[in-house]
């Protein structure tokens, strides 16, 4: 279960860091526009915390990475890395077509990491 849960939460972390840096682009364009015309942000469908919105995208996705990475030598750490990353691409992204993937796959390497732990198959 340990190598499931590496390859899901790379997986997951790699393809939320291409929705975190479409999202971080979408929220630096919103803040420029926002400034520049005056248009409000919910006029124009970014999120009213740019600020928010970039940390997330940065953040999440690197803790799907780092919990899959460390789902082999610290299998509970990695469980719960992963887990956090999912939560915070779901709540920082939403759950659609792009981040449903994402999102799925460090859930479940979350999970994975965990019933390892709990039913003692997490030795390789």
């Amino acid at each position: 279960m340990r190598n499931a849960a590496l390859v899901l939460g790379i997986i997951g972390g790699v393809i939320g860091i291409v929705v975190g840096f479409f999202a971080y682009g979408w929220a630096e364009f919103g803040s420029w526009f926002v400034e520049n015309t005056g248009v409000g942000a919910d006029q124009l469908g970014t999120p009213e915390e740019q600020q928010e919105a970039k940390i997330i995208s940065l953040a999440a996705p690197i803790l799907g990475i780092a919990g899959g990475a460390m789902a082999r030598s610290q299998p509970l750490i990695g469980a719960l890395l992963m887990l956090a990353s999912a939560y915070g691409m779901l709540w920082g992204f939403g759950f659609g077509l792009f981040t449903m993937f994402p999102i799925a796959m460090c859930a479940i390497g979350g999970m994975l990491g965990l019933i390892g732990i709990a039913t003692g198959r997490d030795r390789d």
